[in-house]
């Protein structure tokens, strides 16, 4: 199989797979998701994966049938259905299926639970890619992974129109994050990352991250920068579950980052390590 879909114990290839009207998914985008990658058919950080998925279904009051070791079990299988050994591993819930209503549907009303898996190719990660900054217009609860993700589709086609990798979003002079990543800086010989408030998510890639800062002895400060410290920044970061770690060269058109490349390097390869030794076991 070159692609799987599952929708509530019903697997298909994803273009086969069809789903009801009435899935809130359609009327509201009213569910939750979340993704990472599987190599040797091994999938890396599920735990991590699962724990904020359930976090972000019971922040917006879903209710799951289902456990986190149900789940992780179902995810390893069905990702050993797939020919290709490296893949994207994606799936959401949405609050069930039901007339169109803005309230929420009667208790007892079953979530659905959507799974998509598809071949994936690790991009170069020495690669530098551009970025451009956008005022961040988004909700309040942007740490929870909602599947309602318009101002970042809004964002991230204003950055591909602009030649970019990225757009990063600020809420007056504090950058936030991206639209559909992290974003980090390294300056001093320190890396510095938003809190884990509200207004971001809280990132797999981003925990993984500090955690080879620690383990290779870079200090960390969890606290809010801005958009000049940004551009002023000796590197700039980029981080996600499918782009672990890649560094920018310009923002909206200036140069930036270059220049701490052994350190930006030891810690990329680190955590590169890190999931190909995890794939390898199985972990």
């Amino acid at each position: 199989m070159e692609t799987l879909g599952y929708y509530n114990g019903e697997i298909a290839t994803i273009d086969e797979l069809r789903i009801p009207m009435n899935d809130r998914v359609c009327w509201f985008g009213d569910g939750v998701y979340d993704a990472t990658l599987a190599e040797n058919h091994a999938v890396f950080a599920l735990h991590e994966h699962i724990d904020r998925f359930f976090n972000s279904a019971a922040l917006i009051e879903i209710p799951l049938s289902f456990t986190k070791p149900w789940l992780a079990e179902l995810l390893r299988n069905l990702v050993r259905k797939l020919d290709s050994p490296t893949q994207f591993v994606y799936w959401q819930v949405t609050r069930g299926t039901t007339d169109r209503a803005h309230t929420f549907p009667d208790t007892g009303t079953p979530a659905n639970l959507w799974i998509m898996l598809r071949p994936f190719v690790l991009p170069d990660l020495t690669k530098k890619v551009k970025l451009i900054t956008v005022e961040d217009i988004r909700f309040l609860l942007c740490n929870v992974k909602t599947l309602n993700l318009l101002p970042n589709v809004l964002a991230s086609e204003q950055a591909k129109r602009a030649g970019c990798y990225e757009a990063v979003f600020h809420r007056g002079e504090r950058v936030t994050e991206c639209s559909h990543s992290n974003v980090h800086i390294l300056k001093n010989g320190v890396f510095r990352t938003a809190p884990t408030d509200n207004l971001i998510l809280p990132g797999i890639a981003r925990a993984h991250l500090i955690a080879h800062c620690l383990k290779l002895g870079i200090a960390v400060s969890e606290k809010p920068f801005t958009v000049a410290e940004l551009m002023s920044a000796d590197e700039v970061i980029v981080s996600s579950s499918s782009r672990f770690c890649v560094s920018a060269s310009h923002i909206d058109g200036q140069e930036v980052g270059g220049k701490a490349p052994e350190l930006l390097t030891k810690l990329r390869e680190s955590l590169l390590n890190e999931f190909h030794e995890a794939s390898a076991t199985g972990v």
